[in-house]
């Protein structure tokens, strides 16, 4: 694989500011997203005990991300629900390496700009330790999808695991690899 624009940019101009604003002796301290998590959950086809659509969602997430998506199944039966234990629910994929900045750079420069009216991600998504997690409510902002092929609209969970040690240095992270962050 190639190394990609953001990988490059991380290296050459990213470290050294987050070593100079938050005064970091050894660049191994610096912090870096370690990886990323997509996680599609598909309600209707356990409801409608069609499993179709998850096959459908996990295709496309597949797609998305580059790599063959696991399939995830609910943990314990809930009768309100309609769920039974161990039944496919969604799907999910880890990113790392190249990878996960391939996806980063089409995250930022391609599919963020195609949200109609957005104004940037919210910056109250950091759970405290450095992580952040945003959600997407439509899966056709990638252009790996087609349009004419969806035949219902899912969104999707994609978290950024970071090796920061609080939510300021994460979101400094985010914000200098090109994060679209509201003001």
């Amino acid at each position: 694989m190639t190394k990609t624009i953001l990988k490059e940019k991380y290296s050459k101009e990213i470290v050294p500011s987050l070593m100079k604003k938050f005064d970091i002796k050894n660049v191994m301290q610096v912090p870096k997203v370690q990886k990323i998590v997509i996680n599609v959950c598909v309600g209707k086809a356990a409801s409608e005990n069609n499993i179709k659509l998850l096959d459908i969602a996990a295709e496309e997430l597949g797609l998305i991300s580059g790599q063959k998506p696991a399939i995830t199944r609910s943990k314990k039966a809930i009768s309100n629900f309609k769920l039974r234990a161990d039944q496919p629910l969604g799907a999910k994929v880890t990113l790392r390496g190249d990878r996960m900045f391939q996806f980063m750079e089409r995250l930022f420069m391609v599919a963020f700009p195609r949200i109609r009216d957005f104004r940037g991600v919210p910056t109250r998504s950091f759970d405290g330790r450095g992580n952040y997690t945003l959600g997407l409510k439509e899966q056709i902002i990638f252009p790996e999808i087609n349009f004419e092929s969806v035949q219902s609209l899912h969104g999707m969970d994609i978290t950024f695991a970071t090796s920061a040690q609080n939510d300021e240095q994460a979101k400094e992270l985010l914000k200098l690899l090109g994060m679209p962050f509201r003001n």
